[in-house]
């Protein structure tokens, strides 16, 4: 045992993404029952490139006895994580595939001429510009992009009489979001704010990202959260304060 840097996760502030995992370049943490643990302390080089990318700051660095880093005994442990995860699902739990249709059920398709709620385009948070007159005096919809598909009624039950603002919280760049939706928020006054987004672990980002963007802005919004089941149905609604 040596003096040295480990890293620590809380696991209280860990909400599951899975961005530490795929920052860690040793494959020491890993996400189990829905939380990053660090799973053994001769992966861990100390060095904290996880902590950057970590949505609710729940790792640190602290200096402390623990083994030695085994470079050897990493090359080996990642060698057979790369073989795992060619075989079977990924690190993230998110990205566990699922078959979602009912055994012996066939899908209820909405009728063809279902007419679309949208009201403006475009949708997606890159493309969007906080000067849009669609975000003037709005209620505005912060979506996941996967809800839409995992939510049959979607248009009528959530988009309706809504301007809306659509990404991914895990495979897009979160600053540039948190400062997007800032930009809205400072250049706009919102009639309310909902976050919509899928019960996977990686998605609750996007919860993130609303409230640093309002910190950011100034706004004294509230701010509905709005989480959805794989089956499409909404499973939880929170009301969250600034």
């Amino acid at each position: 045992m040596v003096m040295r840097n480990i890293v620590i996760i809380d696991e209280e502030k860990c909400n599951g993404c899975g961005q530490c995992v795929t920052a860690c370049a040793e494959g020491a943490i890993e996400i189990i029952d829905g939380k990053a643990k660090l799973i053994s302390e001769i992966y861990c080089d100390g060095l904290g490139a996880c902590l950057g990318t970590c949505p609710e700051d729940a790792i640190t660095v602290e200096q402390r006895e623990a083994p030695d880093f085994d470079e050897a005994a990493t090359k080996v442990h990642l060698a057979e994580q790369q073989k795992t995860e060619s075989q079977d699902a990924p690190v993230c739990p998110g990205l566990l595939p699922r078959d979602l249709k009912p055994k012996n059920q066939s899908f209820q398709s909405a009728p063809a001429s279902a007419p679309s709620q949208l009201s403006h385009w475009p949708v997606q948070v890159n493309l969007l510009s906080p000067s849009m007159p669609c975000f003037a005096n709005a209620d505005l919809l912060l979506v996941a992009d996967c809800v839409p598909f995992a939510m049959g009624d979607f248009h009528n039950k959530l988009l309706k009489d809504h301007s809306v603002a659509v990404g991914c919280p895990k495979l897009d760049n979160a600053e540039f979001y948190i400062e997007k939706v800032a930009a809205i928020l400072k250049a706009n006054k919102l009639n309310s704010l909902t976050v919509v987004h899928m019960e996977v672990p990686c998605c609750f980002g996007l919860t993130h990202i609303a409230r640093e963007a309002i910190a950011r802005s100034d706004a004294k919004i509230a701010f509905d959260d709005v989480t959805i089941d794989l089956q499409g149905n909404i499973c939880k609604t929170e009301t969250i304060s600034p």
